[in-house]
């Protein structure tokens, strides 16, 4: 009897083909669970960096606010302290007026409060006329500012909780103290927008002790204190005090939803530091939004296949089915929250962009004031080169007078050059550079600054090197550096009966630009680049020219230096980095 293969039993027929679907589900379930666990590991050191590199970001971002906020308050002691109007009210008592005047002051400045006090500590005008009467005597910031002749940071802890920042300068009036101004930076508005954004973060001083922080409990207290004391409410705070030393833990650790990620950076003001945590939930979320697809689409593949083993029977089948539904369900939910994450960091990114924009423009107010210094010189030009023209005009010699009227084109265009610049510094923080010949751009500060010079009858010695002089830079501001020393030179010889400027180009290991008068030699050397220090007349400068030149040196790499010249006079040098042949084919 022969059997046919339509008589074998259907185990028969079907035995081989059990064993190799078999063998294949389980080569797939293998491959699944090296990729998922290859995945989660990659993508859990990843974003574990990038969650590090956001929290750096963040805390570059708060201490650069902390800073510009202080330095832009830093200058307003040293003003008030000159105001004529507030130094006659302390000389004659008499105050009706002064506490008007501060609190105008505090809404054009934005300090949080502004006091003046007189010589016995007693607050006379304040903007918040709550404190008016009230007694500093014993303050640190008073004691420290009749003792110190500069600007005293003072940091005074508060009765209820936190710390004031104070600025404080005395008041002179004829040699003697008459009283101290004091100006409160508020820095508690930056504890408020951390508060948003982080997790939990503090700022500590030079001795370790907490003076900002987003949670009140923790300021006063060094920060092994801080994380000691009872479990606040929120779940970054129990993991703050879980986890005392988190450097000690598994990258992995955040499964257990202990450990936190703890970021230091230095905050460039008397030796602050600034620290933040972070949890590990979003690195978690981010991982296992992506580990569910993987999962997902190796789940579809086996229920494709029992899908195909299953058809025998309608159970099976609609089991399956139902699995399939609730993993598509699972899929669009993963999807969903996934996009509510991209649109948060999106929104987030926005909020950094416009917080350190909010920076930039902090510092405007003190950038316009130099460019209205820098802006009178080509404006003096200009009213020289219109009364000469007017007189070329009036003696029948119109050439000679489109020559000046091209001279005030071309100082209207540097003037519009200065006015742009401060326009790019609102959109932008870089500067671009290019190489600039030292020789061309003093001959064009020389042909500015000749009306003066011939008005003066000013003797110019110069040497110039054969070989051009070049440097990396911008040839306006260097031009602007050059300007504002022949200037000085020139007003420094007023009164000398032969009135000399040397000026003198070298080149070597920099290059060198040396301008030396024959006046009355320098008073105070120390205060020289200081800005509004000036010994001129009322009306005749700022005492801003200095300062800003010292400001575009340093900021070309380079450094601008003053002495007194051997028998009498002033010298003054920029050295810039001189650029070289191999820089510049680099270029």
């Amino acid at each position: 009897m022969v059997v046919t293969s339509s008589q074998l039993p259907e185990k028969a027929r079907t035995g081989p083909l059990d064993w190799r679907v078999r063998l294949a589900l389980l080569g797939l379930l293998a491959i699944a669970v090296m990729t998922v666990i290859y995945t989660n590991r990659l993508l859990t050191d990843r974003f574990t960096e990038t969650t590090r590199n956001r929290a750096e970001l963040r805390l570059a971002l708060y201490s650069g606010n902390l800073v510009s906020e202080l330095r832009s308050n830093a200058i307003v002691p040293q003003l008030l302290a000159r105001d004529p109007a507030l130094i006659g009210a302390l000389n004659s008592g008499d105050y009706v007026q002064s506490t008007q005047r501060l609190i105008e002051y505090g809404t054009e400045i934005g300090a949080a409060s502004l006091m003046m006090l007189d010589r016995d500590g007693r607050t006379v005008a304040a903007t918040d006329r709550n404190r008016l009467q009230s007694t500093h005597r014993n303050a640190a910031y008073f004691v420290e500012s009749i003792r110190s002749a500069g600007t005293v940071f003072s940091v005074v802890p508060l009765e209820a909780s936190g710390y004031s920042f104070v600025y404080s300068r005395r008041i002179e009036s004829q040699g003697s103290v008459i009283g101290v101004i004091v100006v409160e930076v508020d820095l508690a508005k930056f504890e408020r927008t951390w508060a948003g954004i982080t997790d939990a973060a503090f700022v500590t001083d030079s001795e370790g002790r907490i003076i900002l922080a987003t949670e009140p409990r923790w300021r006063g207290l060094t920060e092994d204190a801080a994380l000691q004391r009872e479990p606040p409410a929120s779940a970054i705070e129990r993991a703050i005090q879980a986890t005392s030393d988190w450097t000690a833990l598994p990258a992995d650790a955040y499964v257990q939803g202990e450990a936190v990620m703890r970021v230091d950076a230095r905050v460039p003001f008397r030796g602050w530091r600034i620290t933040s945590f972070t949890t590990y939930a979003s690195v978690r979320e981010r991982v296992n939004a992506v580990l569910a697809l993987e999962i997902m689409g190796f789940a579809i593949l086996l229920a494709l296949a029992f899908y195909a083993l299953s058809r025998k029977t309608a159970l099976r089948m609609a089991l399956f089915q139902r699995e399939s539904a609730e993993l598509r369900a699972l899929n669009a939910r993963l999807q969903r929250e996934i996009a509510e994450r991209e649109r948060v960091q999106e929104t987030l990114a926005v909020a950094e962009q416009s917080l350190e924009q909010s920076s930039k423009l902090a510092v405007l107010g003190e950038m316009s004031a130099a460019v209205s210094h820098e802006l009178n010189q080509p404006l003096a030009a200009m009213k020289t080169y219109l009364a000469g023209a007017r007189l070329l005009m009036r003696r029948n010699r119109p050439e000679e007078a489109l020559s000046s009227f091209q001279r005030i084109d071309d100082l209207i265009e540097r003037m519009g050059a200065i006015t742009r610049q401060l326009k790019s510094y609102a959109r932008k923080g870089a500067e671009s550079f290019q190489p600039v010949d030292m020789t061309d751009a003093l001959a064009s500060a020389l042909s500015m600054m000749e009306p003066q010079l011939r008005q003066r009858h000013v003797r110019i010695n110069r040497i110039l090197p054969t070989e051009p002089v070049r440097v990396m830079g911008d040839r306006m501001r260097i031009e602007q550096v050059m300007i504002n020393l022949l200037r000085n030179a020139l007003d420094a010889t007023k009164g000398v009966d032969d009135p000399k400027i040397d000026v003198i180009l070298a080149a070597g290991e920099t290059a060198t630009l040396t301008v030396r008068d024959n006046g009355h030699g320098i008073e105070d050397l120390e205060a020289l680049f200081e800005p509004f220090y000036t010994t001129k007349q009322a009306g005749d400068g700022f005492g801003l020219g200095l300062a800003i030149s010292s400001g575009i040196v340093t900021d070309h790499g380079g450094r601008l230096t003053a002495r007194d010249a051997e028998g009498g006079g002033a010298v003054f040098e920029m050295q810039l980095p001189i650029l070289g042949q191999d820089i510049e084919a680099a270029e």
